[in-house]
């Protein structure tokens, strides 16, 4: 009888190896809110952690990267997300930044568009408008259309960043989330934007930038140049719950790595 409740015992245990999580965690809530960029990442992490803890409750608010960072600042979410590193001023405010993955920024046309490749030199100036016709670039006698994403996007902050634009660039449209950007430049043949990789869908053509085509593995061996990081966003000082620190754990380890990619993010852990 003992033996048969040990290896009873032992079975429970592996399942909750499997699961990734090795606290006892029904019941419980996580709430996260931030990156719209994240939103398959994180999504596909959430419920693979519901499905494997029984009872637990998953929350995504896809609110931006700087929304999301004010909301686990004043605890109004458990950990919030970033697609851009913390700046020094929000984590002398208290916060930390753990990177879950790296996430290339796709420069996006409309698919009719000729243009397959620019360098990143040329970005930046289409983006201030140094370059403002795409005959320039070897494309149609067209006027550029310049898309972008709003102020407190991480989407934006990396592209800026990446191509030294910041406070530079002169945009037609400032949208508020990844998906507005994809529909914008899918329904304007003389339009150019940027995306998260994970998010782009056949209605747009990802740029190759310098000859270098946006992929898992040219972000992944740094060959890719326009890519930024997914940050988990905690308090510095502050104790997560046990179900939050579950996922937690979980989203870090090597057992979300077949997740984060599938998702189309690279996972460093």
């Amino acid at each position: 009888m003992k033996k048969i409740i040990s290896l009873a015992l032992a079975a429970i245990l592996m399942l909750a190896a499997l699961a990734g999580c090795s606290k006892d965690t029904a019941g419980g809530t996580v709430s996260t809110d931030g990156s719209t960029s994240m939103e398959k990442v994180i999504g596909a992490l959430g419920e693979a952690f519901e499905q494997n803890n029984e009872g637990v409750s998953f929350t995504y608010n896809p609110t931006g990267s700087g929304s999301g960072i004010t909301a686990v600042s004043e605890g109004r979410c458990d950990i919030g997300l970033a697609s851009r590193a913390l700046s020094d001023d929000e984590e002398a405010s208290g916060l930390t930044g753990t990177v879950l993955a790296l996430d290339g920024i796709a420069i996006i046309v409309n698919p009719e568009n000729p243009v397959s490749d620019l360098s990143l030199e040329t970005v930046a100036k289409i983006y201030k408008g140094e370059i403002t016709n795409w005959k320039e670039v070897g494309g149609n006698d067209a006027e550029i259309v310049l898309i972008g994403r709003e102020a407190g996007s991480g989407t934006r902050d990396g592209f800026e960043s990446v191509t030294d634009t910041e406070d530079a660039c002169r945009y037609r449209q400032e949208l508020t989330s990844t998906g507005d950007v994809i529909t914008a430049v899918a329904g304007n043949p003389n339009a150019i934007g940027y995306a998260s990789l994970s998010s782009v869908k056949d209605s747009v053509k990802a740029l190759s930038i310098g000859g270098v085509t946006p992929t898992e593995a040219s972000v992944k061996d740094g060959s890719y140049a326009v890519q930024r990081p997914f940050i988990l966003v905690t308090k510095t000082d502050g104790e997560l719950s046990e179900t939050a620190q579950a996922f937690f754990d979980f989203a870090t380890s090597a057992d979300a790595n077949e997740i984060i990619s599938a998702a189309g993010a690279v996972p460093v852990n």
